[in-house]
């Protein structure tokens, strides 16, 4: 489990950014995080690997206090908490394979890692991995020869090689299509529910939280102005968060696309579900 413990994030300009913010994810759970640009999201899953340092306040993973930690600490318990980057985040020159072992650069010695020299088990673990996000045909490919779908794909693989705990995902769609993004989502919720994996997923597409999450934050200037099921979002919770808006249109386009699709979508909607679609084929 994630725990937040009024966690505050105060820059030297005296901006807050977060303002005490009080947040639990269980085990298995993959929580959607929702707000206006400026609203802290990124900031947030930053403090949480404190990539960003908290002012103050507490952060949790299970049996360890995260903020008091050391640096040599701070790099051991980094290796429990998997990051997908917006911007993926990969080297470009390297291989497919070459990135997604870069997630064990956390585990090997200097040498090893200089030299690329990663134990087989690893090696056959990343095989499995890019086989799991179907990208098993592409493990030569150089980073700078994939589309966005399959950087992302990568960017996943090379997350959940560090065996995680918890992922901490960053606008995972931003830069992709409205297909791409709902198989990108997809595949993260699936691999959460198969690892059991705690996930927050900072997104700024509201149909997207709301088809693949089961839970959704809503963050307005640093607070939390919404926590509760997916399904349960309102119009007037939509207000609160982002704005006077005709947000009636954005619930029922949700429920429409579900009926019409025929998918099966996670979270309150229903059972994963992987159609013939959904298979990458130079996505």
């Amino acid at each position: 489990m994630l725990r937040l413990d009024k966690l505050v994030k105060q820059y030297r300009t005296g901006d807050r950014a977060l303002k005490g913010i009080d947040l639990e994810v269980p085990t298995g759970q993959v929580m959607a995080l929702i707000g206006p640009s400026g609203a802290g999201k990124s900031t947030l899953i930053r403090c949480v690997n404190r990539l960003v340092e908290p002012t103050s306040g507490s952060v949790r993973l299970n049996d360890v206090e995260i903020t008091t930690l050391g640096s040599r600490e701070l790099r051991r318990a980094r290796r429990r908490m998997g990051m997908i980057f917006q911007e993926y985040a990969l080297v470009e020159r390297l291989t497919v394979m070459e990135n997604v072992l870069s997630g064990r650069l956390g585990y090997v010695g200097f040498w090893r890692s200089y030299f690329r020299r990663f134990p087989q088990k690893d090696i056959d673990e990343a095989f499995r991995l890019l086989e799991r996000v179907g990208l098993d045909h592409m493990v030569d490919k150089r980073a700078d020869e994939l589309s966005g779908g399959q950087r992302q794909r990568v960017g996943i693989a090379r997350a959940l090689i560090q065996d995680p705990e918890l992922l901490l995902v960053d606008e995972p769609t931003a830069s992709l299509d409205p297909k791409t993004s709902r198989q990108i989502m997809r595949l993260i919720c699936e691999l959460c529910e198969e690892r059991q994996l705690a996930a927050i997923i900072n997104i700024h597409d509201v149909l997207l939280a709301q088809m693949f999450a089961r839970r959704v934050v809503g963050l307005q200037l640093g607070e939390i102005v919404y926590d509760g099921p997916a399904d349960g979002l309102s119009p007037d919770d939509l207000t609160q968060i982002y704005g006077e808006e005709d947000w009636s249109a954005t619930i029922r386009k949700v429920e429409d696309e579900d009926e019409e699709s025929g998918e099966a979508i996670p979270g309150p909607h229903g059972p994963h579900a992987i159609r013939s679609d959904d298979v990458v084929s130079g996505m």
